[in-house]
């Protein structure tokens, strides 16, 4: 590749991913004023950068030899499973003490997919350090779906 074309994809990348540090602002605002005035402000800051066509960083699991590319889960303590997804490299490379794989997505299309989803309760964003946990309610929320 030469430096030029990856030059552009990398400012391609990073324009997509540019803004989310709002997000991961909004939400260490709500980790010291845990109210739902905070709840309500940072669903509407992730909904204004899903309608800015804003991407996440999602972790895939290696195909398991059906060639079929999975989102990596998480499991918490009460057993339910949620993908992750990172506001930007750095809060990927955080709390993470392997190498993943590692895509971009859209925001609105992760929820959507999430929705779809039976067998994972929702979507954490930044699992590692801002954290939050969007249940399929709240990403309803998000997406402006009837709840």
């Amino acid at each position: 590749m030469n430096p030029i074309n990856h030059d552009q994809a990398k400012a391609q990348l990073d324009k997509t991913l540019q803004g989310n540090d709002k997000i991961e602002t909004a939400i260490a605002a709500l980790q010291q004023d845990a109210t739902e005035e905070m709840l309500a402000h940072v669903l509407t800051v992730i909904r204004r950068r899903t309608k800015e066509r804003a991407q996440l960083i999602i972790a895939v699991e290696p195909p398991k030899g059906d060639g079929i590319i999975n989102l990596q889960a998480i499991k918490t303590s009460d057993g339910k499973q949620w993908w992750a997804a990172f506001t930007s490299f750095d809060e990927e490379l955080k709390g993470s003490n392997q190498i993943m794989s590692t895509f971009t997505a859209d925001i609105d299309k992760l929820f959507y997919s999430a929705l779809e989803e039976p067998s994972i309760e929702g979507v954490i964003i930044n699992p590692w350090n801002r954290t939050i946990m969007l249940n399929k309610t709240l990403i309803n929320i998000i997406l402006g779906n009837p709840v």
